[in-house]
């Protein structure tokens, strides 16, 4: 169903993606899928141990094209350098290799030779001396007395500690103050990214040019450039990054790897072009995990449900050493907490934490599902305490539309919206489900919502600064009508299987007046793409970027028009431009082609005084504020008390994310944010021994949601624009994995409401349940 989105021309319609014909063929050109001529195969040495040093790596033996160990790495590069800095925050870059090993996935070296093969039997030959140490995987363990240090010389495992929002006292005070306090201490722990691509690169170093290419499965195409040419000490015009098809990144992939720079520098030892593709063994310790914190959380309210304050403690697993984006996502939990609700205080406590495991960074919601399942569970447990409707509590403290804009006290400004109108149309959803009868009598049924406002499309650049994001938010699109009358454009956003190059085509052709096939799009090509310092990453690619191409495309028509104007003479106002022709407002007779006008144009003909004869137009995009989407879900679920199997029966969702450009591609975000989502709430778990080592390392021991896992779904749109990007847009690329989670899991807590108060973490997978269950005595009947 949609609301009010009904609108004349592309924007609004559900057209088909424009590259899925050359993906359904087979046609697809993702970085496997490319050969070149003398092409070497790269694999990486990698530190089997969670915490230790080498003391020895010996090549004698191994016989390949080139060899490279971790003293040799270390002098030919520079750290990586960290981008969202935390106050406080004294590692700022990372070593691309280093003798001291903190985890099991560490890259220590790499091998090439003619083939994968052939490198991963050289590897075999090493003479690698490893000496182990104490390590130490939980992040609440790691802060005990005596637990084994990541780095000895800080004498703590503590990386960095600092409070978002109001302060203690003010927390503290209002807390006293109140009736009731629900205090939990709630978890998603660590999650494996797990795109259907996983990463890899080819390099390519020309010595006559002194050029490096490289085609990589990137979402951050000029951002990787940077740092490649920072780390190599080669100028930025030396280095080109070529992202072709993306097969999924989910955060995973919005920043240069060490393993990756080190392809890059085989390369131009050697001369030639060397491969490397991340196996999937290799991806469960290699590329960056996503999630696990420790929320030590309260919500404080008067006798009648009226919320006074909500506050958390946040204990973040940072993994070996700061990423890229840092303590990015346990902030943004922090700053997200409110919700869309009325919460006269509010804030948060970090305590980021080293610990001997795979560092983590960005993933998919970031942030924003820890602070989803921690307020939306306290919200249902607030309810239950109460003896109040949840959804009543939550329509009782919803700001309203007319409250809006407003800035919360973790200092978001809120945009536009209708944060009730969400909750109301899913709570009608839900009033007309009529669930089938369970099949036993020991199957409980249960059905609950859960809501949430997410930040989307970062900037403006001076507030990432503030922040210590040393990336710029803005944005720039070139938009070029060619003499045949098509239209190219440029962006430096990223496609990844989102639809991108759809959308972006659908802003130019609505505003040019011509066909969607007449439209090319190109991405992720630095030697091509305008600068983008972000790339897409959290949801930005259509509000930074298209509000970008809307300005450009825009800027094009009105030159259009103004020459078209001076041709027929009369004014530009006057004139509109449909299908291919510009004629005058409602007479259609009278006018020009589009192409006529356009060739004629290239030729330096027919043009106004003063206007140029190039029809291209260049627009720098730097948004005002973030925008904030919205979105309530509803999950109804099966639990059988003699398994603690979790099945989810149906599934509702009301969004608004603005201006919707592709209502098809819109409904495919939320559908699969969804799905990811419940695999958090019911599958998936990074496991570690106690000591750093990993327990889980292929499919068979981290589990992912079949499609049979995954309910129908109902979803409900309806648009308040973004008042300051360009076309309305608001971003919906991780809305659905935000909240599904918390959904589910009240959805478990209505089914068992003897254990509700311990639906705490994730994954509320059978064996977790089936105990739970047991220790209540429910498995008796």
């Amino acid at each position: 169903m949609r609301t009010d989105t009904d609108r004349p021309g592309l924007v609004g319609s559900s057209v088909k993606r424009v590259n899925d014909p050359r993906l359904l063929v087979g046609r697809g050109r993702f970085i496997d899928d490319i050969s070149m001529p003398g092409m070497a195969h790269a694999t990486i040495v990698r530190s089997t141990i969670p915490s230790g040093t080498v003391t020895s790596f010996d090549v004698a033996d191994c016989e390949a094209l080139l060899v490279l160990g971790v003293d040799e790495i270390a002098a030919a590069t520079r750290p990586i350098p960290c981008v969202w800095i935390a106050p406080g925050q004294e590692q700022v870059e990372v070593p691309v290799a280093s003798r001291q090993v903190r985890y099991v996935g560490q890259p220590i070296g790499i091998v090439v030779a003619p083939s994968r093969a052939e490198a991963e039997d050289a590897v075999e030959c090493l003479a690698i001396d490893l000496a182990a140490e104490d390590g130490v995987a939980d992040s609440l363990q790691a802060l005990e007395p005596g637990a084994p240090l990541v780095y000895p010389e800080r004498g703590s495992n503590i990386g960095v500690e600092f409070p978002i929002g109001d302060p203690s006292e003010l927390v503290e005070e209002a807390m006293a103050s109140a009736a009731v306090v629900v205090s939990r201490r709630l978890r998603i722990p660590r999650i494996v990214p797990s795109p259907l691509e996983t990463r890899g690169v080819i390099a390519d170093w020309n010595p006559g040019l002194e050029q490096l290419t490289v085609w990589m499965s990137t979402q951050t195409p000029h951002h990787v450039r940077d740092h490649i040419a920072h780390s190599l000490r080669l100028r930025a015009d030396q280095v080109r990054v070529v992202a072709g098809d993306v097969g999924g990144g989910f955060g995973s992939k919005e920043h240069l790897y060490a393993d990756e720079l080190l392809v890059c520098l085989a390369a131009m030892r050697l001369g030639r072009p060397v491969k490397w593709i991340e196996d999937r063994v290799e991806h469960f310790t290699a590329t960056f995990h996503g999630r696990d914190a420790y929320h030590d959380a309260r919500l404080a309210m008067t006798e009648d449900g009226t919320f006074l304050a909500i506050h958390t403690s946040i204990t973040g697993n940072l993994g070996a050493h700061f990423s890229n984006v840092g303590t990015g996502p346990f902030r943004v939990s922090a700053v997200m907490l409110p919700g869309p609700y009325r919460l006269p205080v509010a804030g948060a406590s970090i305590r980021a934490v080293f610990t001997n495991t795979t560092p983590t960074g960005a993933y998919r919601g970031f942030g924003m599902q820890e602070a989803a399942w921690v307020r939306e569970r306290l919200v249902d447990e607030a309810a239950r305490e109460l003896g109040m409707s949840a959804i009543e509590l939550r329509r009782k403290n919803m700001y309203r539309s007319d409250e809006l804009p407003l800035v919360t006290p973790t200092f978001q400004e809120y945009d536009s919206g209708d944060y009730g109108r969400a909750l109301d149309l899913v709570d009608a959803r839900v009033r007309a489900y009529a669930p089938a009868p369970p099949a036993s009598a020991r199957i409980r049924q249960g059905i609950a919502v859960a809501t949430h406002v997410e930040f989307t499309g970062l900037g403006p650049s001076k507030a990432q600064d503030i922040v210590g994001f040393r990336l710029g938010g803005y944005e720039t699109a070139v938009v070029r009508m060619e003499p045949d009358g098509s239209v190219f454009v440029s962006s430096g956003v990223m496609g990844m299987g989102q639809g991108i190059e759809t959308t972006l085509a659908q802003l130019a052709a609505d505003r040019l007046g011509v066909p969607l096939e007449r439209v090319r799009v190109q991405l992720g090509d630095t030697g091509v793409a305008p600068y983008s310092a972000a790339g897409s990453i959290a949801s930005r690619s259509m509000t930074v970027g298209g509000g970008a191409v809307v300005r450009a495309s825009t800027a094009l028509r009105e030159k259009i028009l103004r020459i078209a104007g001076a041709k027929l003479e009369v004014s530009p106002s006057d004139l509109e431009l449909v299908e291919g022709q510009i004629h005058v407002k409602g007479d259609p007779r009278t006018g020009t082609s589009l192409e006529e006008l356009v060739t004629r144009a290239w030729l330096g003909l027919d043009l106004p005084e003063g206007e140029s004869p190039d029809l291209e137009c260049k627009y720098v995009h730097e948004p005002l504020n973030i925008s904030y989407p919205y979105a309530t879900h509803a999950a109804a679920v099966s639990v059988d008390l003699d398994t603690g199997q979790v099945a989810v029966d149906a599934y509702w969702v009301a969004h608004d994310s603005g201006v919707v450009v592709n209502p098809m591609i819109v409904d495919g975000q939320i559908m699969g944010g969804v799905a990811q989502g419940l695999g958090i709430a019911l599958f998936e778990k990074m496991l570690y021994a106690d000591d750093g080592q990993p327990l889980s390392t292929t499919f068979m021991d981290y589990l992912i949601p079949l499609s049979s896992d995954v309910p129908t779904m109902v979803m409900d749109h309806y648009e308040t624009p973004a008042p300051h990007i360009p076309g309305g847009m608001k971003g919906v690329g991780e809305g659905g994995t935000i909240v599904a989670p918390a959904a589910i899991g009240n959805a478990i807590a209505a089914a068992l409401p003897e254990i509700a108060e311990q639906i705490l973490e994730t994954p509320l997978s059978p064996g977790r349940l089936w105990t739970l269950i047991h220790k209540a005595g429910l498995h008796d009947g």
